[in-house]
């Protein structure tokens, strides 16, 4: 019989590979982590002023309904077709100062072609002055 005490060996933490594995993870997420996100494109949005801007006496004005129905001057064109609305503004351009300046005033849920086909037709009867008419959030 052996009564002896056994010997217990003392335990030991040995730290090292913690550090190891901490220091792997952290070089793991600075390698694969985005810091700056660029855009490739610089644009500079616009912003609508507080004040509250009345029409211009030298002003023609295309509003565009929901359902993309034009009206030039608060009338309303027989159809949505480029040529209808490019006839339409050079007929009340025959009436205004040279180079008038237009104001595009779209609903909303209007689709967004309608606001084009307004654009380009402005363009070809050769407007140069457009302005998009807002609405304070107010």
């Amino acid at each position: 019989m052996n009564f002896r005490k056994q010997r217990r060996d003392q335990i030991e933490l040995n730290l090292i590979p913690l550090i190891d594995v901490v220091l792997m993870l952290l070089i793991f997420f600075v390698v694969t982590t985005t810091f700056k996100n660029e855009a490739q494109v610089q644009i500079t949005l616009p912003q609508a002023s507080n004040d509250p801007a009345d029409k211009p006496p030298q002003a023609l004005e295309i509003t565009i309904d929901k359902d993309g129905r034009y009206y030039v001057d608060k009338q309303l064109l027989i159809n949505t077709q480029l040529d209808t609305v490019r006839r339409a503004l050079r007929k009340v351009m025959a009436d205004q100062p040279a180079n008038p300046m237009l104001i595009i005033s779209a609903d909303g849920q209007a689709p967004h072609q309608s606001v084009v086909t307004a654009m380009d037709a402005a363009r070809q009867v050769g407007l140069t002055q457009l302005s998009i008419a807002t609405r304070n959030s107010d």
